[in-house]
C-alpha cells in the first residue's frame, strides 16, 4: 500500500492471529460538566474563536472536583452490561485500561471493583496510555480464546482536565474526561464477531514526548529539590509527536492489515483515538478513506486519554452506524511513543 522502509529499529513480525472473540455490549459515560471553546478563549484573554481555530474543539466534558475516573468508568461499565443483555454477576474478570490513575495505589482496576460492588472476581489494570483499550482487548482476547475467562469487563476511565497546564496551548486546549467500557467474551450465542489481528510497537525515544513526571517513585516530593506542582501536570510535543508517529505509521499499519488479511477496501469503519484534529485529519487523507468512513467524535469530545476511542467506538454503534457483521479497524497513538491496532468483526 505504501512504499515507505521500515523504520530504522523496527522488526518486521507477523501480528496476532484470528480470535473467536466479540464484543457483547458498550457503553460509555461523561461528566456533566461541559467546557466550550468559547469559555477557553475568556479564560486566556483571547479572541472569541481562537481556541476552536487552533484545536478543533468545540467543547468537552470535564469533571468537578468531586468526580472520579472509578465513579465513571462504573456508570460505562453499567452502560456496557445492559447492552451486552448481562449483570454483574455474569462477570469474571474486570480490567481497567485507564490512560490516568485515579491515585497511586491501588489500581484503578480495584477502585472500579469497589463502585460497581463486584464480589469474587479478579481485578488488574492493563496501561498503555491512549492505547489501553487496544492493548487489554488484544491481551485479554487471548485469555477468553483459550477459556481462562468468559466474560471480561473493559473500563477506560480518564480525567484528564485536572493535570492540565493552561500556559501551554497546544495540550491544555484539546483534553476532556470520560469513560468507556466493553464487554468482551467468546463468540457464539447469535453473535459472530472475530479479531482478525491486533498489533502495539512502541518507539521510546518518544517516551519523554507525552509525559506526566510525578506521579511514581522518580519525582516523588521526597526525592526532588524543587517545585512538585509542575511535575504533576501534562507536558507535551505535539509537533514532534506527529513526526515521530508518521514516520511509523505506513509500514505498522501495512503489516496488521496484512495479518489480519484484508485491504483497507474492506473496512467498513475506521475507528481512531481522537487524538487532535491535525492527526484525525493526516489519518483521513492517509488512510484514503473519506470522512464518512472515520468516526469523528473530536469536534464535541476532545482527547479522552484511553477513553477517546472506546467512546468514539460505543457513540457509533448507538447511533447505528456500526452493526453486526462490520469490518473495523482500530487505531490509534499514546505516550510511550506506541501505535496500536485492530482489526475486528464486530
Amino acid at each position: 500500500m505504501w512504499s515507505e522502509p521500515v523504520a530504522r529499529g523496527a522488526t518486521p513480525r507477523a501480528t496476532s492471529a484470528a480470535r473467536a472473540v466479540c464484543l457483547l455490549g458498550t457503553g460509555h459515560a461523561v461528566p456533566s460538566g461541559v467546557l466550550t471553546s468559547e469559555a477557553v478563549d475568556h479564560r486566556l484573554g483571547l479572541a472569541p474563536g481562537a481556541i476552536e481555530r487552533l484545536s478543533g474543539v468545540r467543547q468537552r466534558p470535564v469533571a468537578s472536583r468531586t468526580d472520579t475516573a472509578a465513579r465513571l468508568g462504573a456508570q460505562a461499565a453499567r452502560r456496557a452490561l445492559e447492552a451486552a443483555g448481562l449483570g454483574l454477576g455474569d462477570i469474571d474478570c474486570l480490567v481497567a485500561a485507564s490512560g490516568t490513575m485515579d491515585q497511586g495505589m491501588p489500581s484503578n482496576a480495584a477502585l472500579i471493583h469497589r463502585e460497581l460492588g463486584l464480589r469474587g472476581v479478579p481485578g488488574f489494570d492493563v496501561n498503555a496510555s491512549c492505547l489501553g483499550f487496544i492493548a487489554a482487548l488484544d491481551t485479554l482476547s487471548w485469555a477468553v480464546q483459550a477459556g481462562r475467562y468468559r466474560r471480561v469487563l473493559v473500563v477506560a476511565a480518564d480525567i484528564a482536565s485536572c493535570g492540565l497546564d493552561w500556559n501551554h496551548l497546544e495540550a491544555s486546549a484539546i483534553f476532556g474526561d470520560g469513560a468507556a467500557a466493553a464487554v468482551l467474551a467468546p463468540s457464539g450465542d447469535g453473535v459472530g464477531g472475530r479479531i482478525l489481528a491486533a498489533d502495539l510497537l512502541t518507539i521510546s525515544e518518544g517516551a519523554h514526548l507525552c509525559q506526566i513526571p510525578a506521579g511514581g517513585s522518580r519525582h516523588h516530593p521526597t526525592r526532588i529539590d524543587g517545585a512538585f506542582e509542575p511535575l504533576a501536570l501534562f507536558h507535551m510535543d505535539g509537533p514532534r509527536v506527529f513526526k515521530l508517529a508518521t514516520r511509523y505509521l505506513p509500514d505498522f499499519l501495512d503489516r496488521l492489515l496484512g495479518a489480519a488479511g484484508v485491504t483497507l477496501r474492506d473496512i467498513d469503519w475506521v475507528v481512531p483515538h481522537q487524538a487532535s484534529r491535525l492527526a484525525m485529519t493526516h489519518l483521513s487523507r492517509r488512510l484514503g478513506m473519506g470522512d464518512e468512513r472515520v468516526v469523528d467524535i473530536f469536534s464535541d469530545h476532545g482527547n479522552q486519554i484511553a477513553a477517546s476511542l472506546p467512546t468514539a467506538l460505543d457513540t457509533a454503534v448507538r447511533d447505528g452506524r456500526i452493526r453486526r457483521g462490520h469490518r473495523l479497524l482500530l487505531l490509534g497513538t499514546g505516550a510511550g511513543l506506541s501505535l496500536g491496532g485492530v482489526v475486528m468483526e464486530f
